[in-house]
């Protein structure tokens, strides 16, 4: 048996490949299948001729996801997904799947794909989405493993909250009040005491009732610690780390990459020098009060604005071009099913542009009336970036808006030495990390400021007491940097089973 990914190696041979019937249509004595095999897809062509009547209206009469076994000769064919076909000489029927698949070509609705997510999975879009994810995970290990890390696990469920008790899920744990974890963090900051360089990677639970498109109750966390690390160093390992998972995912998920039509230009920026700036730059770029390459952010999306509305009037143009050909009754069936498909990636580009055009008021609102001290909101993020095209890193915060453990910069009071990464194109923070505070008395005085339970920090204090050392580190969403680099609109398509505010099933 071989798999698809493998077929290069097997041109011109004889191969068995076991998989399900992802797609199929059939003309006189021919029958074109897409099979899947969890590897990739390919086109398997079921000749009357070759594999004799049984076999062959077994084939033209099989469901969709009915599972079987084709064996035929590797044929190349650079027309088709993979470059490969398969000229099939046999068959058999594994499994009969029942009529009238739920996922099909035609347009669902979110809810009903969410329904169905575990149908959903099996789409080549959604199987594309989970292959890059997997690079990804494995990019983010071989970092961190070669740059010496160890990976370490912080505990799931923890006795006290790590940025405060508003967003914990409690639970109960021998009749005591426990919490899922919002971060391991904390404890990863005991684990760097002991090894030095540590990274967890784990899931965390945030309780927000928000059904944004960035929100997810349940999430996978990357979270390095570094002891003897200052700040500016933590911003080198977070771009170098952004930089090798994002690169390694252009170099060996191309295919993937191209099946979910994502342009990779912007990600293909990581490989410049991240934009590094301080908040109060940040916020004077953010309000169009400074300038980046001669135009401020409100000049910038006023010409968005125009540029958007001239790009929707052509694409309209093209639509209304494109339906009178099709009423005209001139067209063949051919010619008449490959416009309406048009028409539909048009209106639905037309939908796009409309989203980005009722977006840009609430961009500029925001852009006027943003108050300095304050943390930013995703239009915030939004327009900074558009700045630049590439990720920004935005460090010194006010204290107030970052956690209780960040560490006050000793050169610019008030402001706390944190750091978030900006990526562009609206995706906004996917990291979030800096310098931890190392002063007990200080500590003291923010948890009891956050009004947290101080008991509860005293092993978190005893980190201050024995072997204190200056120390930094990070946390990055998985589901949010997936996100990203796929190009997706919302983060439910990142993860194989989202859990969000109203989702707990399938």
């Amino acid at each position: 048996m071989a798999y698809i990914k493998e077929l290069e190696q097997f041109e011109g041979k004889e191969v068995e490949l076991k998989g399900w019937n992802a797609q199929k249509r059939d003309s006189k004595g021919l029958v074109f299948m897409t099979l899947r095999d969890g590897t990739g897809f390919v086109q398997c062509v079921i000749n009357l001729d070759t594999v004799g009547s049984d076999q062959f209206e077994a084939a033209k009469r099989l469901p969709q996801e009915s599972s079987l076994s084709l064996t035929g000769n590797v044929v190349k064919d650079e027309r088709q997904v993979g470059g490969y076909e398969l000229q099939v000489t046999s068959l058999k029927v594994i499994s009969e799947a029942e009529e009238n698949f739920p996922i099909s070509p035609k347009e669902h609705g979110v809810d009903f794909l969410m329904d169905n997510r575990h149908l959903w999975l099996r789409s080549k879009r959604q199987w594309a989405i989970m292959r890059v994810r997997n690079e990804i995970i494995f990019a983010i290990h071989c970092f961190f493993q070669q740059k010496g890390f160890v990976q370490m696990d912080a505990p799931i469920l923890t006795g006290n909250a790590c940025e405060g008790t508003s967003t914990l899920f409690e639970t109960e744990f021998y009749e005591e009040p426990a919490y899922l974890s919002q971060s391991g963090q904390l404890y990863g900051e005991a684990m760097a005491m002991a090894q030095g360089l540590i990274y967890t990677f784990g899931p965390t639970f945030r309780a927000e009732k928000s059904k944004t498109r960035r929100h997810l109750s349940e999430f996978w966390m990357i979270e390095p610690e570094m002891a003897f690390y200052d700040l500016k160093m933590d911003m080198d390992v977070i771009e170098e780390f952004v930089r090798s998972v994002v690169t390694t995912v252009l170099e060996k998920c191309k295919s993937e990459l191209a099946i979910i039509e994502r342009d990779t230009t912007y990600l293909e920026k990581v490989r410049l020098p991240f934009i590094r700036m301080k908040y109060e730059d940040a916020v004077s770029i953010i309000k169009g009060e400074k300038e980046v390459n001669g135009k401020t952010t409100l000049q910038m999306l006023e010409e968005e604005i125009a540029q958007l509305k001239a790009e929707k009037e052509q694409v309209q143009k093209e639509v209304d071009g494109r339906e009178a050909k099709i009423n005209s009754g001139e067209l063949k069936k051919g010619e008449v099913n490959f416009n309406r498909s048009k028409v539909d990636q048009l209106k639905n580009q037309l939908k796009d542009i409309e989203e980005k055009e009722q977006n840009i008021p609430a961009w500029l609102n925001s852009a006027r009336n943003f108050k300095r001290g304050d943390d930013f909101g995703g239009s915030d993020e939004t327009v900074l970036t558009k700045m630049f095209g590439q990720p920004v890193m935005v460090y010194n915060w006010p204290q107030e808006v970052k956690a209780f453990y960040m560490k006050e910069d000793e050169h610019d009071k008030g402001y706390a030495k944190g750091v978030d990464l900006l990526a562009p194109e609206g995706y906004g923070e996917v990291v979030g990390g800096g310098e931890r505070e190392t002063d007990i008395e200080r500590l003291k005085h923010k948890i009891v400021e956050h009004d947290l339970p101080m008991q509860a920090f005293e092993w978190y204090l005893d980190l201050r007491r024995f072997g204190n050392v200056p120390h930094s580190g990070f946390g990055l969403g998985l589901e949010r940097l997936v996100a990203w680099i796929c190009g997706l609109q919302h983060i439910r398509e990142t993860i194989p089973f989202p859990r969000s505010y109203g989702r707990l099933l399938p």
